[in-house]
C-alpha cells in the first residue's frame, strides 16, 4: 500500500519557491504567532508561516505576499507555533492498539512523527506481521516510519518465538518505502561476540543507509560496552543513570532517555546535560512503552515533554530532544523536526509552552486535531483471519499444570525469585525461604507464583517460577498474551486454580489480558491481533485497561503501572531474572537456572 499524496521536496520545489518569492499563492498561512526555532533555539515574536503541497513555503514576519484568495488562513493570536513532536524509539503494539488506532490517540497531543519497532509482532506472525503493520503505518495521516525489527527471537537458545527473524528478512524489508532502520539491537551478547548473523543484519542496515537501533541493557560500562558500540548501533535508551547517558554519546551514540508508562529514565540521565553541560544535540527523547491508558488520559511526547521540563531542562532543549534531534538521527533533518523551508508542515499551535497545551495540530499541511480532538481519518488495514488466531494453547489448563514439585523429602526450600522494580524494566535477581506442603513448594508472604505458558505451538508446556513485588493479596491471577518479547503468555497469581481460569480464558478469546479474583473474572482486555493489539477505539481499551488496573489495586498491587511490569517477566536481555519456555534465565549470565537453591531440612 502507499502513503497518503505527499510530493517530495523536489517535486514540490518549484512551487515552495515560488509561493515563497510571491509569485504564487500558499494553500495555508498561519499568521502572527511566536516562531519556536529549534535549528537557532530561539523564540521569534511576530512571524508567519506559509505552506504549500504539505511542505513550509516561507517562515518570516509578514507573509501576505502569500495569500491569495484560495488561502486558508489560521491566526495564531501570538501563539507559540512549534514543530511537531517526534517519538524516536516506541512499540506501538505497547499501546494495546493498532498503528491507526495509536496514531488516532497520539495526534492529539501533537505527536505527528513516530519512529516504530514491530519487534513484538514480528514475534507472532513475523515477517509477515512487520509488512501488515509497515503497511497500516503508510496509510495514517502524520509519519509513522518503521524499524525492521532485528532480534527475533531476542536471546537465541533461551526462548522460543512463533517466527524467526534473519539477514535475509532484514535486506528484503530494507526496499520497503517506510523502513527507516533496523530496530533495536537486544542481542547485545551476540553483538559483543561478534555474532555473524547479528552483523549480517547491521550490515545489511548500513549498506542501505539507514540507522540501526541499540538495546544495551547492561550496567557494564568497559570492553562489553565498547565492543557493543564497535559494532553499529547508532542509539540506545536502555541507559538508566547519568553515567549511561555520558558513556552513549562519548562513544558516538545517541542517547536515547524514555519515559514511558512505566518506564521513568528521564529524570536520572538528563543532569547529563542540565547539570554535566553536555552538548545536548546528541540527546533524545523517547517513550519505548506507552499502553492506552497513558495516552488517552495522560498524553504521549507532549507528557514526556512536561517530564523534562520538570525535570529542570531548558524547554527549547528539551524541545530540540523531541524534534530536530530526532530527525537528524535519522536522516530526516531536511523531512521534519524543525518549521523551517521545504520541510513537511508539522505544526503545533499553543498558547503555553512551558506546559505545552496542544491546542491546534497541523500535519503535512492539514488540521488534523483541535482542542484534544481528531478532526481527520485514521485509515485500518483489513488484518487477515489468521492475525486474529494465534493463542494454541494445546489443552484446557487445569490447577495441576501450575504445580512446582520440591525435591525428594525436602520439607522447605530456597528458591530463586523474581524481584519487580518499580518503573524500571531491569528486575533483581532475588532469593527466598519457601515450605514444601504434600511435595510441592507454596508461594507465601510477598512471594507470588509466576507461570509461562507456551501459546504459539500448542504444546502445552507450562515453565513455573516465582516472582515477588506485585503486592497481592488473597486469592487471584493474572494472565497477559502480552509477555515480551516472545509473547507466550505470562499468568502470575496466589492460586494455581485461578492461574488455570486465567490462563483458559485468554484462549478463549484469542488473548489479552485478564484478571481473577476468588475463581470470578475481574476484567478483561481483549487482544484480538496476534494476542497483542486491538483495533477498537483507544478510548476503549483504555477504559477495559483502567478496570484492569482497579482489579489489580484491589488485590493489592499498589505498583506504578504494574501491568508494564508484568509484561516484561520475560524480557530474557534485561537483567538480572526472567522466565522464558526454557526455564528461569539468569539475564547477568545469559544462561538458565535451577530454580531452587538450596533444600531447607
Amino acid at each position: 500500500m502507499e502513503r497518503p499524496s505527499l510530493k517530495s521536496w523536489a517535486e514540490a520545489a518549484p512551487r515552495l519557491v515560488a509561493v515563497a518569492a510571491g509569485r504564487d499563492t500558499a494553500d495555508l498561512v498561519i499568521r502572527q504567532g511566536i516562531w519556536v526555532n529549534v535549528q537557532s533555539r530561539e523564540l521569534l515574536p511576530g512571524h508567519d508561516i506559509a505552506i504549500a503541497e504539505g511542505r513550509i513555503a516561507y517562515v518570516g514576519p509578514d507573509a501576505s505576499h502569500c495569500i491569495g484568495d484560495k488561502t486558508k488562513v489560521i491566526e495564531a493570536e501570538g501563539r507559540y507555533m512549534l514543530p511537531g513532536l517526534c517519538d524516536g524509539h516506541m512499540h506501538v503494539e505497547s499501546g494495546m492498539l493498532t498503528p491507526a488506532e495509536f496514531a488516532r490517540a497520539v495526534i492529539p497531543h501533537g505527536t505527528t512523527s513516530m519512529f516504530t519497532d514491530p519487534h513484538e509482532i514480528a514475534n507472532v506472525l513475523g515477517l509477515e506481521g512487520v509488512r501488515l503493520m509497515h503497511d497500516e503505518a503508510l496509510l495514517q495521516p502524520v509519519n509513522i516510519f518503521t524499524q525492521m525489527p532485528s532480534c527475533a527471537p531476542s536471546a537465541p537458545g533461551l526462548e522460543t518465538t512463533g517466527f524467526e527473524i534473519t539477514p535475509e528478512d532484514v535486506s528484503q524489508a530494507m526496499q520497503w518505502p517506510g523502513i527507516i532502520g533496523l530496530g533495536e539491537m537486544m542481542n547485545f551478547p551476540g553483538v559483543i561476540g561478534a555474532d555473524p548473523k547479528m552483523l549480517a543484519e547491521i550490515a545489511a542496515t548500513q549498506n542501505a543507509g539507514k540507522t540501526v537501533g541499540g538495546h544495551y541493557a547492561s550496567p557494564d560500562l568497559g570492553p562489553a560496552f565498547h565492543a557493543y558500540a564497535a559494532g553499529g548501533p547508532a542509539d540506545d535508551h536502555e541507559g538508566t543513570q547519568e553515567a549511561d547517558a555520558i558513556a552513549r554519546v562519548r562513544q558516538g551514540m545517541r542517547a536515547m532517555l524514555r519515559l514511558g508508562s512505566a518506564w521513568y529514565d528521564v529524570e536520572s540521565q538528563i543532569t547529563a546535560v542540565t547539570e554535566k553541560g553536555l552538548d545536548p544535540r546528541n540527546f533524545i527523547i523517547c517513550t519505548d512503552d506507552c499502553h492506552s491508558g497513558t495516552l488517552v488520559n495522560e498524553g504521549h511526547m507532549n507528557r514526556a515533554y512536561r517530564h523534562a521540563v520538570a525535570c529542570g531542562c531548558d524547554p527549547l532543549v528539551a524541545l530540540q530532544m523531541m524534534t530536530i534531534n530526532t530527525a537528524a538521527h535519522f536522516g530526516l533533518e531536511r523531512e521534519l523536526g524543525s518549521i523551517a523551508p521545504g520541510r513537511r508542515a508539522d505544526i503545533i499551535l499553543s498558547s503555553d509552552f512551558h506546559a505545552l497545551s496542544v491546542e491546534t495540530v497541523i500535519a503535512r499541511g492539514q488540521v488534523v486535531a483541535e482542542n484534544g480532538t481528531i478532526t481527520v481519518d485514521c485509515p485500518h488495514l483489513d488484518w487477515p483471519d489468521h492475525a486474529r488466531s494465534t493463542v494454541h494453547l494445546g489443552k484446557t489448563l487445569g490447577a495441576a499444570d501450575f504445580e512446582i514439585p520440591a525435591p525428594a523429602g525436602a520439607n522447605g526450600v530456597r528458591v530463586r525469585v523474581i524481584g519487580v522494580v518499580e518503573n524500571q524494566a531491569p528486575t533483581r535477581a532475588l532469593s527466598a525461604d519457601l515450605p514444601v506442603v504434600e511435595g510441592l513448594i507454596e508461594a507465601e508472604g510477598a512471594v507470588c507464583q509466576i507461570a509461562l505458558v507456551e501459546r504459539h505451538r500448542a504444546t502445552g508446556a507450562v515453565t513455573n517460577a516465582f516472582v515477588e513485588g506485585f503486592g497481592y493479596e488473597g486469592r487471584m491471577a493474572m494472565a497477559s498474551t502480552v509477555a515480551h518479547d516472545s509473547h507466550h503468555m505470562i499468568v502470575v497469581g496466589t492460586s494455581r486454580a485461578d492461574m488455570a481460569l486465567a490462563a483458559n480464558r485468554l484462549g478463549e478469546v484469542g488473548g489479552g489480558v485478564v484478571f481473577f479474583a476468588d475463581g470470578v473474572e475481574q476484567a478483561l482486555v481483549e487482544l484480538p491481533i496476534a494476542g497483542l493489539m486491538s483495533d477498537d477505539k483507544a478510548e476503549t481499551v483504555a477504559a477495559k485497561a483502567e478496570a484492569l488496573g482497579a482489579a489489580m489495586e484491589a488485590a493489592g498491587c499498589k505498583l506504578n503501572n504494574a501491568y508494564m511490569q508484568h509484561s516484561l517477566l520475560a524480557l530474557v536481555v534485561i537483567p538480572e531474572l526472567r522466565i522464558s519456555d526454557k526455564g528461569l534465565v539468569d539475564v547477568t549470565k545469559f544462561e538458565t537456572t535451577e530454580l531452587v537453591e538450596k533444600v531447607l531440612q
